[in-house]
């Protein structure tokens, strides 16, 4: 399947989720469309734990109020399980939702599956108006976008 382009109305779903703040983890499911009037940022990444992920996921982390002060909310997706993403949630201390994608539908309605099983690294900004206001797709998925790339590209949507 082809991913959304810029512009075009991100595909709805809803995944379940987990969320660990002060050390309580928080499941239930997240629903894109319910956060419209609002943007939000769709960090899609291969696997927990990895050394990639790792480093992509804290760096979000490490903005995560600069993120909340332009209004928006940072979802990361993966095709690992609600176990799994907790794990990585409290060995981690990451503060946003982990979406466990198991079955790999959102995955394929974005666009970046990778070989059956495998996930692309990439990121989608959905807008306020629930359109794709950026997008960045990596190929080989070694690199990911930093936070002040998103950061900049959330400020001309705000």
């Amino acid at each position: 399947m082809t991913s959304p382009d810029v512009g075009e109305l991100a595909p709805d779903f809803t995944l379940p989720g987990i969320v660990v703040e002060d050390g309580e983890a928080t499941t239930r499911h997240f629903t894109l469309s319910e956060r419209r009037g609002h943007p939000v940022v769709l960090a899609f990444y291969p696997a927990d734990n990895s050394p990639g992920c790792t480093a992509q996921l804290c760096s979000y982390q490490d903005e995560l109020a600069s993120f909340r002060d332009l209004g928006a909310e940072i979802w990361g997706i993966s095709r690992q399980n609600q176990n799994s993403h907790e794990r990585f949630a409290r060995t981690k201390n990451l503060g946003f939702p982990l979406l466990a994608d198991e079955k790999g539908d959102v995955v394929a309605a974005y666009g970046v599956g990778l070989m059956g099983m495998a996930v692309r690294r990439s990121i989608f900004i959905i807008g306020p108006d629930g359109l794709v206001s950026w997008r960045h797709i990596s190929l080989v998925g070694f690199t990911f976008q930093s936070a002040d790339t998103l950061k900049r590209e959330l400020q001309l949507i705000a």
